[in-house]
Formats: structure tokens, C-alpha cells, sequence
């Protein structure tokens, strides 16, 4: 006598090859819901840009151009934003619209789980992640960077634009040195350099600064700085000792371990820097100070988990959609904005712990996704689909 439990495609032999006509209609359906949802999201983001930025821009006669090309800046980072919860309330319509019309059940007697049927679904999931990674690694910092300075430089006075792009200032990562530029050039001699040294902990009395009309980097060489003026501290840091002229300063690469990149990509928001960037700092600032060092760090690990938020909407769509397939795409719906809300509070609560050194960077920054894909998976083993 069969167990009532039972069902049906239990007793049917599972199906794991390429079906042509099934893989292509099920991604044909995802796509629209894909599409229609995506262009939703980035029309909101961009009515809601529009209502930010439109009156300043009006307000000060830029050009039509101008703002149709700061709109167009702003919408790789409004994209990267949507791409997950465009993945998972597309996956859960597409399944939850199969199950109105019994086509999961008939999927499912066919000897098909339906982790056989979302395989395009998974396959798009990490075709988009691969996007979300491009988008942050490369992308999205250049088009961030580059509305920033299209606004600066339209909305407030020329003089102030020009003073932010001219004056820079630096504190190394391992809070030994404070730099100032008058003129700061990436690829070319720094103007008006001041330069302040403490000594190391506990004391961090300032031990010596110079000012010098000129600084260059040198790769492999260190940093020369000419018409310098050397003044040295007393142990304390508070009685300066008599100055003395130099034509010519040089410091080894050992001495002053920072260059001119360093410098500028530290001056900018951690959050706006590409993996691959922070991952340099790290490496090269051996002696950073633990709260920075922990920021970078969980920065870091949080930027290679977030695009994996697209494949795990997938991932988890499914077999949500197909637990509340009786009870009407609303349900899905609903239920697909709660587990992407709580994702986000969830990796931002954690992220913010990161980079204040209460928890593990890693853990900070993985554990969130890392705890939604068991939360996935653990679904899929339970609902045997």
C-alpha cells in the first residue's frame, strides 16, 4: 500500500538533460517578467534623481546636455542596486504564474525537480552576478566619480570647484604622516607640500615636518622634494627645534611607503573604490590602524558577496514561490520584498559592525549571504524539489 505522503514524481525517474523546448520557454517567461521589472525600477530611481538634482540644475542654466548626461552617469549605480530584487521577485512571479496554471505540477510529474526547470533561471542568476561584479569593480566608481564632478562643477561657484580640485590633504594609514597639497597632480610634481611626521605609538608626538614648493614620486626611487624646509620637534611635540634649508630631500620608498595613487584613492570613500584597489592598500600599508584596516576589510569582503545577491534571489525564489503557489502571486510577491528587506538590513547592520571592529571583517562581510544561501538551500533539501 503506497504511503499517502508520497508523491506522484517520486516514483518517476528524475531528468537532468538539456530540454530544448522547456528551457527556452521557461527563460522566454522569465525574461519578460525580468525586463518589465528591471525598466520599473530604473524609471523609479531615475524619477526619483529627477526630483533631487532637476531644480539645482535649472536653477543654475545648465545645459540640456549636461543633465541628460549626469541622469545617464546616475543609472549604472541605480542598476546595480535593483539588479537582486529585480532577480528574485522576477524568479518567484515567473514560478508562482507556472503554478496558477498547474505547470509546475505537470513539470513535476514529468520527473522534473524543479531545480531541473529554474536551471536558466540559475544560469541568468549568474550571468547577472557576473554584471553586478563589473558594474561595481569598474563601472559604477568611474560613472559615480564622474556625476559627482558634473554637479560640483555646474551647481557651485567655479572658485570653489577649482579649490577642491587644487588643495588635498592626507593622513597615511598607519597615522604617521599628514600630508597638504596646494596643487596636487597624480602624474606630475605636487606644489606646496607640507609634510608632518609623528612618531610612532604611544607617544605620536609630531617629530618633524617640512615644507617644500615641490614634491615628485619616483617609482622604485621614493619621494625628492626641492626648496625644503626641515624643522625638527622636541620629544614632545610641542617646542620646534631651529630649521634648516634644503635644496634637495629624499625619502626611500621604505621611509615614506605611499604614492601618489595611494594618496588619491585614500582620499576618496572607501565604498567608492573597486576590490581591487582596496586589496592594494591593504597590502601595501602593513602598518594600517586597526579601525582603518577594518573598514577596508569589511568593505572588501562585503564587495565580493553583494553581486552573489542576484544568483542567491534565484536561488531562493524557487522554492518560496513554489511553497506559496496555492495561495496567489500576491503572497509571492509579498513574501519575495520581505526576505529582500530583511537581507539588506541584515548586510547593513553587519557592515556597519565591520567597520566599527565589533565583529570579524569577514564575517561581516560574508556571513549575511553566506546565511541566506543555507537559509536556500535548506529549503530545497526540506521541499525535496
Amino acid at each position: 500500500m503506497r504511503n499517502k505522503k508520497d508523491r506522484p514524481e517520486d516514483h518517476v525517474k528524475r531528468q537532468w538533460t538539456f530540454l530544448p523546448t522547456l528551457d527556452i520557454y521557461i527563460l522566454s517567461e522569465f525574461m519578460v517578467y525580468f525586463c518589465i521589472l528591471l525598466l520599473v525600477f530604473i524609471t523609479l530611481f531615475v524619477i526619483g534623481d529627477v526630483f533631487n538634482d532637476l531644480s539645482d540644475f535649472l536653477d543654475n542654466k545648465v545645459p540640456l546636455a549636461r543633465m541628460l548626461q549626469y541622469f545617464v552617469l546616475k543609472l549604472p549605480g541605480n542598476i546595480r542596486f535593483v539588479l537582486p530584487i529585480t532577480m528574485l521577485l522576477s524568479c518567484m512571479w515567473t514560478m508562482a504564474m507556472f503554478g496558477k496554471h498547474m505547470e509546475v505540477t505537470a513539470m513535476r510529474a514529468s520527473g522534473l525537480s524543479l531545480i531541473r526547470c529554474g536551471r536558466s533561471i540559475f544560469i541568468v542568476g549568474l550571468i547577472v552576478t557576473g554584471v553586478n561584479f563589473w558594474f561595481n569593480e569598474t563601472l559604477v566608481p568611474y560613472t559615480e566619480r564622474e556625476a559627482e564632478v558634473l554637479q560640483e562643477y555646474y551647481t557651485k561657484s567655479r572658485e570653489y570647484v577649482e579649490a577642491q580640485h587644487r588643495m588635498l590633504t592626507y593622513r597615511s594609514s598607519d597615522q604617521r604622516r599628514t600630508w597638504l597639497f596646494n596643487y596636487f597632480d597624480i602624474y606630475g610634481y605636487q606644489k606646496g607640500v607640507t609634510l608632518k611626521s609623528f612618531r610612532p605609538s604611544p607617544e605620536s608626538s609630531l617629530e618633524w615636518d617640512i615644507m617644500a614648493d615641490k614634491g615628485r614620486y619616483v617609482p622604485g626611487e621614493g619621494w625628492t622634494f626641492t626648496n625644503v624646509t626641515y624643522t625638527p620637534y622636541s620629544h614632545d611635540g610641542l617646542i620646534p627645534k631651529p630649521t634648516r634649508k634644503f635644496f634637495v630631500i629624499k625619502f626611500s620608498e621604505t621611509e615614506i611607503p605611499e604614492t601618489p595613487n595611494d594618496i588619491m584613492n585614500k582620499t576618496k570613500d572607501e565604498d567608492a573604490l573597486p576590490s581591487w584597489v582596496i586589496w592594494d592598500i591593504l597590502h601595501k600599508t602593513q602598518n594600517m590602524a586597526l579601525r582603518s584596516r577594518a573598514i577596508y576589510e569589511t568593505v572588501f569582503w562585503y564587495r565580493l558577496a553583494f553581486p552573489w545577491s542576484c544568483f542567491l534571489a534565484a536561488f531562493l525564489g524557487i522554492p518560496l514561490a513554489t511553497k506559496n503557489e496555492r495561495s496567489g502571486i500576491m503572497l509571492a510577491v509579498m513574501a519575495a520584498v520581505v526576505i529582500i528587506v530583511v537581507y539588506y538590513v541584515i548586510s547593513m547592520g553587519f557592515l556597519m559592525l565591520g567597520k566599527q571592529g565589533v565583529l570579524n571583517p569577514f564575517i561581516a562581510g560574508m556571513l549575511p549571504t553566506i546565511g541566506f544561501i543555507i537559509f536556500g538551500w535548506y529549503n530545497v533539501l526540506r521541499g525535496r524539489i
